[in-house]
């Protein structure tokens, strides 16, 4: 794609999904319940995980699960060989459990292996087509090794399974990256639409906006989000950009030095300061 000057924009990874709770998880262990609660902290899920597994009162699919968030707490520290044991185990003991073949998806792919992360959402996906998750963590795979087709069949399967506001952007960024800005500018404006609060709907469509010569729409996205980002310096040097078009010169001076207060080395708003023959 023809990278317009002074534009910016960041890709967005996938999260990983927890497993889930079997029926008998409701029944009063504090450490199974702090083991997958959804906003357990790494340090604490390691912790309460361990604690279920060493007991050694669970077998089957809950043992399983324990193992699997407890690499899962692993792969949030950066531990990936610990965590991939785990996964493993979680596999052995359970050889149809999805979640914990897409977890190890997750941490090959942090390892730098796509196709063996592939591999892994792929299995995922066989042993459960509706995990949208898997879908989304596949199409990253793709879309990091340039098979946009893929990426876009996988991401396009997750929004149907389970839309949210990183489905749309990724898809958006397959759209983007092959020139279909029409499309990307669609999904961002989704994004938005579902998650009005979340600032990287209106960034990612204000930068598809201001490539297509929008230059008040493309100011419009960065004014909302910088109302909820205010601490991305890439937003306010596009925002510049923007209000340097339209003839805002103060504005747009104004724009970039705050960008450069967040980051000093973004050279988008040193050039941008320079065009407007504006002191650094």
């Amino acid at each position: 794609m023809r990278h317009l000057p002074h534009l910016t924009a960041s890709l967005l990874g996938a999260a990983v999904m927890l497993a889930q709770p079997s029926a008998a998880s409701a029944e009063g262990d504090p450490n199974w319940q702090t083991c997958i609660g959804a906003t357990t902290a790494p340090n604490d899920r390691v912790t309460a995980c361990s604690a279920v597994i060493d007991a050694k009162a669970e077998t089957g699919k809950k043992l399983a699960a324990a193992y699997c968030n407890r690499g899962d707490g692993l792969t949030e520290k950066r531990d990936f060989v610990s965590a991939m044991a785990d996964y493993d185990e979680a596999i052995r003991l359970n050889p149809g459990f999805a979640l914990a073949y897409n977890n190890r998806g997750d941490a090959w792919f942090n390892k730098g292996d796509l196709d063996r992360a592939l591999a892994d959402f792929s299995t995922a996906i066989q042993y459960d087509p509706s995990l949208a998750i898997a879908y989304g963590n596949r199409g990253f795979s793709y879309y990091r090794k340039r098979d946009m087709a893929r990426a876009l069949a996988d991401y396009s399967t997750e929004i149907k399974l389970k839309p949210d506001v990183l489905a749309y952007i990724n898809r958006g960024n397959v759209y983007r990256d092959t020139e279909q800005l029409d499309r990307a500018a669609a999904d961002y404006g989704e994004a938005a639409r579902i998650a009005p609060t979340d600032a990287r709907g209106w960034r990612n469509r204000g930068m598809i906006r201001l490539y297509q010569g929008d230059n008040k729409g493309g100011l419009a996205d960065y004014d909302k989000a910088l109302q909820y980002d205010p601490a991305d310096a890439y937003s306010w040097s596009n925002r510049g950009q923007a209000r340097r078009r339209l003839g805002d010169a103060k504005g747009a001076i104004a724009d970039f030095r705050k960008a450069l207060e967040i980051n000093p080395g973004l050279r988008t708003a040193r050039d941008g300061l320079q065009q407007l023959g504006a002191a650094l």
